[in-house]
């Protein structure tokens, strides 16, 4: 290399680091080294000595200057793009938090849900239960002792002990509107005969042969007659409600 390129490369560099003492100095508070005037005098000096590198040499230093820059724009556009995917990260964690819970809110409230649909479904079998037990804890007709007459207090005790409890009072509505709790009483007109006016009357031969005497056999028949045609007694009520007759 010759004297020239040699004091070329020399004076760029420095030149490149009398600038950057420069600069630092200004930033740290202290006092350059160099006063501005010879700041300017050396900048000058480097001037003419550069003007004395051949163009060639001058290419390279301009070269070199230019790939610092380009690292320089580097560095910043890699620091950008780390900022940016931290910011994607971010965003993503959040989103992600968010649909987790959201999925955690829709589980819980369809396993709510479940467990309320449950929870009725066992109560309903519990009333089913209790109902088909007061159904079965009745007596049966045949279970009442003969007698040759009977009271109204009498016959709606026999009703009371037949009929289930949750539907004694739509039987005796019906009852009461039919008969009078008469378990004699004869339609003159229709021949309709007993506590629930059975038409004909011998229909209730069925639920015993005593049906013209016996108020339990009568009790018996009819509230399979309403079971069987309306469901239960209080089905047999709302109909009798509507229509006058069931």
């Amino acid at each position: 290399m010759s004297r020239i390129s040699v004091r070329g490369f020399a004076v760029a560099s420095a030149t490149a680091v009398t600038t950057v003492g420069a600069v630092v100095g200004v930033a740290s508070g202290s006092t350059p080294q160099q006063t501005s005037n010879d700041f300017e005098a050396t900048a000058a000096e480097d001037a003419t000595l550069l003007a004395d590198i051949p163009a060639g040499q001058q290419a390279r230093v301009q070269t070199a200057t230019l790939t610092q820059q380009a690292d320089a724009q580097a560095d910043a556009a890699q620091a950008g793009a780390r900022k940016s995917a931290e910011e994607a990260a971010r965003k993503s964690a959040a989103e992600a938090a968010t649909a987790k819970k959201e999925a955690a809110v829709k589980k819980a409230e369809e396993a709510k849900k479940k467990a309320d649909e449950l929870a009725k479904q066992r109560e309903k079998e519990a009333k089913e239960k209790e109902l088909a037990a007061s159904r079965s804890a009745t007596r049966d007709a045949s279970s009442f002792t003969v007698q040759s007459s009977y009271s109204v207090g009498d016959v709606q005790a026999m009703a009371r002990q037949i009929v289930p409890a949750d539907q004694f009072q739509c039987f005796s509505n019906i009852v009461s509107h039919e008969s009078g709790w008469n378990y004699r009483a004869t339609n003159a007109g229709s021949g309709a005969y007993g506590l629930v006016q059975a038409l004909p009357g011998s229909k209730m031969a069925s639920a015993g042969a005593d049906w013209q005497t016996n108020p339990a056999t009568q009790i018996k028949w009819g509230l399979n007659y309403m079971d069987g045609r309306y469901g239960s007694p209080c089905g047999a009520w709302s109909f009798w409600q509507a229509n006058s007759w069931y």
